[in-house]
């Protein structure tokens, strides 16, 4: 199965994340797909970007969002 999913970037106590497409027996920052935007929560207010005509695509082909990822798209106003 292919999911949306955050992958850890970033210096100790200062993460932030991209949002990837990954087969779901990838480790979580190991191999993925595509990266389709980033969330930095350590910015007042939390930065959320994506691409959206390729989250929209890949959620039109079957990709399941964690519920993390799920809740970063409902912000952004795609899903």
């Amino acid at each position: 199965m292919v999911k949306m999913r955050l992958k850890r970037m970033g210096q100790k106590k200062a993460p932030f994340y991209r949002i990837v497409v990954a087969d779901s027996r990838s480790p979580r920052d190991g191999r993925f797909i595509e990266q389709v935007g980033y969330y930095d929560p350590n910015t007042d207010p939390s930065t959320i970007k994506f691409d959206e005509e390729a989250a929209k695509k890949w959620l039109a082909t079957g990709a399941q969002p964690t519920e993390t990822v799920g809740k970063l798209l409902k912000i952004a106003g795609i899903q």
